[in-house]
């Protein structure tokens, strides 16, 4: 996945790993991200992945804790 630069907006986003970075990343394109980066998180982190971060976050707005999690109750 290419990132786009606003997503990342504070570190190099060639330094990112994608598993060993799982919550930074999904807390980013949850909050920030657009459609196409927030298909590529619901097709390459599985769903206990995503639901863990989700739901755990203390950075994510209430209002995008909202949205994902009626996403992941119907993925």
């Amino acid at each position: 996945m290419k990132w786009r630069p606003t997503l990342f907006w504070d570190t190099n986003p060639k330094n990112i790993d994608v598993l060993k970075h799982a919550q930074y990343v999904i807390e980013r394109i949850a909050d920030f991200g657009n459609d196409k980066e927030a298909r590529w998180a619901l097709d390459f982190y599985d769903k206990k992945t995503l639901r863990r971060v989700i739901l755990k976050s203390r950075s994510l707005r209430p209002r995008t804790k909202t949205l994902w999690k009626l996403i992941l109750n119907k993925k």
